[in-house]
């Protein structure tokens, strides 16, 4: 099995119309993936390219629009490579010699600085600049030639050097399990069910299960019960579905831990604390709120759909009332008037690497709108919230912490009603 681009270290190239970025992109491949052109503009859209650098492994490269590209449709484009940075980990800045370093490529350093992603600048096209050597600029930068392959070899190195060393975690739940663990994994096969396949965060997980040393056991929810009994030793770990939580919680003894696979994906992509803190508000909702749910993939929806069906009907039937309820689809930052909501539901992120997804949790923060994603959301509809993160004991304590804070607030309230009669 391929690895999928969300789990690849993201690089974008920037740089002026023409600045060589195709041509650096084909070089450090060693293939002709890019469309090349002596035409200002042949790149017009972000493209993203699979491949492998040694010793970083698979990572993608994105060849994005020139920086200073004109016009209307030149100012769509730069928007649209500017949101890359919402999912870039490292940024090479490409510099033509004839051009040099001007307002656009600081716009692009100031960018990088402001979202606290890496650069490097890389001064193209030696083999006819070669005094451009003698530019001076902030390290990290290195002297290549698209053309001749001259420096690459040394941009690559850059490239190991100063890639972030956390742009994504090492893994989804190998330290929470121990070689020779046994983790049951809970799989309904339902109309959601793609057919004959196992969805992604499915394959990673037990990918995960096995490169750890351990033991992975699938089933689906009406045979866990059998499952446990043909044990000789407990399982360290039940993984289930969100769909199916009251199900298997009610079957998995109360000394097991229990989690779901979308709350593992909410802290192997994005912040789990954050998302926790994001479905201690749901009580906070009231009849015509206006909730987004932000999907990261454009699958087509079922009949019962998780988000567009399901947690809405839940919902709507914790606010005793009608919610306005909206979806966004597809990658990208999310909408700009995020204030207008109450809540933001998002799912799994199966289909987005992590700096994207934290992107869209800052994007949140910084609008003054909680976030939660799918699996916390159902867990916590389904009574079961302080159950599914008994792997993480200090988030349970949080919860714990807030519904002492509830009930102080409710035993309050009872004694100014009690007040209130009396008098």
């Amino acid at each position: 099995m391929s690895v999928p681009k969300s789990q690849r270290l993201h690089i974008a190239l920037f740089g002026r119309t023409n600045a060589g970025k195709s041509s650096l992109i084909n070089a450090l491949t060693g293939q002709s993936l890019a469309i090349v052109s002596d035409v200002p503009g042949t790149t017009t859209d972000p493209v993203a390219k699979a491949m492998e650098i040694l010793p970083l492994g698979p990572v993608v490269l994105i060849d994005t629009a020139g920086i200073d590209d004109v016009g209307k449709l030149g100012e769509l484009r730069k928007k649209k490579s500017y949101e890359i940075f919402d999912k870039t980990d490292l940024v090479l800045l490409v510099i033509d010699p004839e051009k040099g370093v001007g307002e656009f490529e600081r716009d692009i350093v100031k960018k990088a600085e402001e979202t606290g992603t890496p650069l490097i600048y890389v001064v193209n096209k030696i083999d006819i600049h070669p005094e451009a050597k003698k530019y001076e600029l902030p390290e990290p930068k290195v002297f290549v030639s698209a053309l001749t392959a001259e420096g690459i070899v040394e941009l690559k190195q850059a490239i190991v050097n100063y890639a972030p060393k956390d742009w994504t975690l090492p893994t989804v739940l190998g330290d929470l399990i121990n070689p020779g663990d046994v983790v049951i994994c809970v799989i309904p096969v339902d109309k959601a069910a793609p057919k004959g396949r196992l969805i992604l965060p499915q394959q990673i997980v037990i990918r995960d299960i096995i490169d750890n040393e351990a033991i992975a056991m699938v089933v689906k929810e009406r045979e866990l019960l059998y499952a446990l009994s043909l044990l000789n030793k407990r399982p360290s770990l039940v993984v289930t579905d969100a769909s199916v939580y009251n199900k298997v919680a009610a079957d998995t003894p109360a000394d097991i831990r229990l989690t779901s696979f979308s709350i593992l994906f909410a802290r192997y992509k994005g912040d789990l604390q954050t998302l926790v803190e994001g479905v201690l508000t749901v009580k906070k909702l009231k009849p015509g709120d206006k909730v987004l749910i932000a999907e990261a993939c454009t699958h087509h929806p079922v009949e019962d759909d998780i988000g567009r069906v399901k947690i809405p009907r839940w919902l709507r039937a914790q606010v005793g009332g009608e919610l306005e309820i909206e979806v966004k689809a597809g990658g990208g930052p999310l909408p700009d008037n995020l204030t207008e909501y109450s809540l933001i539901v998002h799912c799994g992120a199966c289909m987005l690497n992590r700096k994207e997804m934290l992107s869209r949790i800052l994007q949140a923060k910084r609008s003054g709108v909680p976030i939660v994603n799918y699996g916390v959301i159902m867990a916590h509809i389904h009574g079961v919230l302080h159950r599914a993160l008994s792997p993480f004991p200090h988030l349970q304590g949080m919860i714990d912490e807030a519904e002492k804070e509830v009930k102080a607030e409710i035993e309050i309230l009872k004694k100014i009603t009690e007040r209130a009669i009396y008098e």
